[in-house]
């Protein structure tokens, strides 16, 4: 009897890595963002990347950073945790784990703590010291939701599509 192999992926690589291709998947210029939701015994519940809603055309919509409401991103575009929150075929998200690609904004946040998400597991951080991830950082924090960064492998996994 053989035995098995020892070079797969950890749970954690699993997980992000989905969150990371499933970022491939948005058409926003600037910022590329993708989850995915686990339950308690590691089985994918739901995966969202940042995008339009539905039946909003990403040529039509703007995609700018600048400008008045109306002429960027951020008015229109639903974030890569709602999309999966959203996307998930099952209400129950309780005790459930997002990995994500960047630090959930305070919107996201409300929705994940709203569903009983008991860990967020992050890649980047890059606006940590804005005003809305310390909003994010606080509700985490009161609501008793654990979150912390991931810590990349180095591990490098290629895909042929």
């Amino acid at each position: 009897m053989g035995s098995k192999r020892e070079d797969y992926i950890s749970w954690q690589e699993y997980f992000m890595g989905v969150a990371t291709l499933a970022s491939k998947r948005s058409k926003d210029p600037n910022t590329q963002v993708g989850a995915c939701i686990v339950d308690k015994d590691n089985y994918i519940v739901s995966v969202g990347y940042n995008g339009m809603p539905i039946g909003c055309s990403d040529e039509e919509f703007p995609w700018d950073r600048s400008g008045s409401t109306l002429e960027t991103k951020y008015a229109f575009v639903t974030h890569a945790e709602l999309n999966a929150i959203l996307n998930s075929k099952t209400a129950d998200l309780a005790g459930a784990t997002v990995y994500v690609t960047l630090f959930p904004c305070n919107e996201c946040t409300k929705a994940l703590i709203q569903k009983r998400v008991s860990k967020v597991v992050y890649l980047q951080d890059k606006y940590h010291d804005m005003d809305t991830t310390e909003a994010a950082r606080r509700m985490l924090d009161a609501a008793g939701v654990i979150y912390e960064q991931y810590t990349p492998s180095g591990r490098k996994v290629e895909i042929e599509l």
